[in-house]
């Protein structure tokens, strides 16, 4: 009983701080996930373009971002903009938004290859219908062959958002207050290493699991149409 009600006070005092957390954490996932399907579109165009210099500067930054580890990213973006951002626009030095930006950039390699294997898993006789019908490649892209590559990789994309609300928690290293950040406060404050941390990954599972239960009934629903 005393083992309850010692959890119940903790979580009427420190709850609070966990949610403000973990709404940045949804914040910084949700911009991630935006700016990185915007630029991850571009990057698998590039890649699928005829134009060879497209394919290298489009591979390249796919095989670089993969090929290095988040924190080292967000190291890199922080304190390199941080140089060279001048002092009179120090809203831009925000540590929220320039780790939303490492997010996105990082985000955004990995989009373009679901999205380019989503655009390759479309009959190919989809893009000579839609041009026999007189419309361009371009017109043909965005309305026949995307609509139909975005139903397939749905469910990549919500797991690469997943994965973001997963991997924001190193941004605590820089000093955002997101979930990780309240919960390493948290224990800073009151001299435990174990419990703070525990609650933290308990609303992190819920965040998750409540996507991916959402994503499995949108899968339903659209498997039916």
């Amino acid at each position: 009983m005393n083992f309850i009600t010692n959890q119940l006070d903790f979580l009427s005092k420190y709850l609070p701080s966990y949610l403000r957390g973990a709404l940045t954490t949804i914040e910084l996932s949700i911009v991630g996930v935006i700016l990185g399907l915007t630029l991850g579109i571009i990057l698998a165009l590039m890649k699928l373009s005829k134009s060879k210099f497209l394919n290298i500067i489009s591979g390249a930054y796919i095989e670089i971002v993969r090929g290095t580890p988040m924190l080292v990213q967000i190291m890199i973006v922080y304190f390199g903009l941080k140089q060279i951002i001048p002092d009179n626009l120090s809203l831009l030095k925000e540590p929220m938004l320039l780790c939303a930006l490492s997010i996105s950039l990082n985000s955004a390699a990995y989009v373009a290859e679901i999205i380019r294997s989503g655009i390759n898993s479309v009959d190919k006789g989809q893009m000579e219908a839609a041009r026999s019908l007189g419309l361009n490649h371009k017109l043909a892209m965005k309305k026949v062959i995307m609509p139909q590559a975005i139903k397939n990789i749905l469910p990549a994309l919500v797991n690469e958002f997943i994965t973001l609300i997963k991997e924001s928690s190193i941004t605590y290293t820089v000093g955002v207050a997101e979930l990780m950040y309240a919960g390493k406060s948290i224990s800073s404050g009151i001299y435990e290493s174990t419990r703070p941390f525990v609650y933290a990954a308990i609303i992190y599972f819920i965040m998750t699991f409540s996507l991916s239960q959402a994503m499995g009934v949108l899968e339903r629903r659209l498997a039916n149409d």
